[in-house]
């Protein structure tokens, strides 16, 4: 099958995306709840004007979004395509050098928030299965799944899939919400850390003192959570807490020389990131150190008087957002509870201690090859005009192994955005060109799969 040229279509195409970046749906704020929904409500829409039969599903928190087309018969491959509607917050919104949810366009990139992350990339599915079916039948049968909460980590997605496990059964899945390797060097993923996310609290007097009448005779939270969090690593990297590393496969030599050829320049990535310097686990290259080792990172710390000027006050408490990225086959109830017992065994018994879990997700390691995988990068090679590379990943998609485990599909990760790309961060951006490329490329995908 032929497909029209796609400039025809683009100043529609960018317009329906921006009108989809506006709607500010960022999961974690309650007073964005009604965004949040209006964000699923738009995407239900649009599915529906593509030629597919879509609802709303409700869960205990945001909604589910279900998109089907299944008139390719029972011989042809079924596809999920799965991604997420949310967003994260906004702030420092400062930082931003336009309003985050008034697109726009600057030196060829599209600035606003989940543009890259992943309003944009789910887009692209939503237009390309669109230009398909205003053509004819589809190729493949069709599964399109978008929730509202994986910028919360997910709680309620898996026991939506437990639920419906029939009705998304699928040969792949197939998912964009990552980056490729460099711009014009197109990437495959075999494989994303997990996550056990935290908070350290420690709690000592019943409110603040002054620390000139008191400091000296009554434990300070901060301090003592300070020792807490430097007894974490030791100097040359490595994580402190007994039998956090039992758990952890060593890679093959094969993939190992792989991540070193490829062209990547540590100098080029610490100016590009602003840092003075670079320093991971000893004895790892930065990309081993962010795709194949695991790590423990201070997310955010909170104590004591942080306004202007001076008050000495010795705090009440103290607390650390603390969070591990995972490699296989370690476990995240397992790592909590390491934690757990490490922080007990070096924390004050004059102070109390609590260690919460927030969210976790197991890792994920895909095993290169097979028909799908083969269609994704043949895909990309005819769009780029150079064979992509296997990437891995150092942030999470927790749902992507329970897919795995729960529909026996092999998940495909094909990426259409930057490194850089500021995900998370103020002035988030995605490729203009890639508007165009990345459909370009799902629709040789989903016609190569023709059986």
């Amino acid at each position: 099958m032929s497909h029209p040229s796609l400039s025809p279509l683009l100043p529609r195409l960018r317009e329906e995306l921006f009108e989809f970046l506006r709607i500010p749906s960022i999961s974690a704020r309650r007073e964005h709840k009604d965004d949040t929904r209006a964000a699923a409500v738009w995407l239900r829409d649009r599915l529906e004007r593509a030629g597919m039969a879509a609802e709303i599903l409700e869960t205990p928190g945001h909604p589910v979004v279900l998109g089907e087309w299944q008139e390719a018969g029972p011989e042809a491959p079924t596809l999920l395509i799965y991604g997420h509607y949310d967003v994260q917050p906004a702030e420092p919104l400062e930082l931003w050098t336009a309003p985050p949810f008034e697109p726009s366009v600057r030196d060829g990139r599209i600035y606003a928030r989940g543009v890259a992350d992943d309003k944009g990339q789910v887009f692209l599915h939503v237009a390309a299965l669109e230009i398909l079916l205003s053509q004819g039948p589809l190729p493949v049968n069709v599964i399109f799944l978008a929730e509202g909460e994986e910028e919360i980590g997910s709680p309620h997605l898996l026991p939506f899939v437990e639920r419906h496990r029939e009705r998304l059964a699928a040969d792949a899945v197939i998912i964009s919400d990552s980056a490729m390797f460099a711009e014009g060097l197109p990437s495959l993923l075999f494989s994303l850390r997990g996550l056990a996310y935290t908070e350290i609290r420690v709690r000592g007097p019943r409110s603040d003192l002054h620390s000139g009448a008191y400091g000296g005779a009554v434990p300070n939270p901060a301090t003592e959570l300070a020792r807490i969090l430097a007894s974490l690593h030791d100097a040359g990297g490595r994580i402190q807490i007994p039998g956090f590393y039992d758990d952890v496969v060593e890679w093959d030599e094969e993939t190992l020389e792989g991540i070193r050829t490829l062209p990547f320049s540590p100098e080029a990535f610490r100016e590009g990131v602003g840092a003075p310097g670079l320093h991971g686990e000893t004895g790892w290259t930065p990309l081993e150190q962010l795709w194949v080792r695991p790590t423990c990172e201070v997310n955010g710390l909170l104590s004591g008087y942080t306004g202007e000027g001076a008050k000495t006050v010795l705090p009440s408490e103290a607390m650390a957002k603390v969070s591990f990225r995972l490699v296989p086959d370690q476990d995240p109830k397992r790592v909590v509870a390491l934690l757990r017992d490490h922080v007990a065994q070096v924390a004050s018994p004059h102070v109390s201690v609590e260690v919460e879990e927030l969210h976790s997700g197991h890792p994920w390691r895909a095993r290169p090859g097979g028909p799908f995988f083969e269609a994704a990068r043949e895909a990309l090679e005819a769009t780029f005009g150079v064979e992509p590379v296997l990437t891995g990943e150092g942030g999470s998609i927790p749902i992507v192994p329970e897919f795995e485990r729960i529909l026996g599909a092999p998940a495909v990760l094909l990426g259409f955005a930057l490194p850089g790309s500021n995900m998370h961060a103020p002035d988030e951006w995605f490729p203009e060109a890639h508007l165009e490329k990345g459909i370009q490329t799902l629709l040789s995908f989903y016609t190569s799969l023709r059986s």
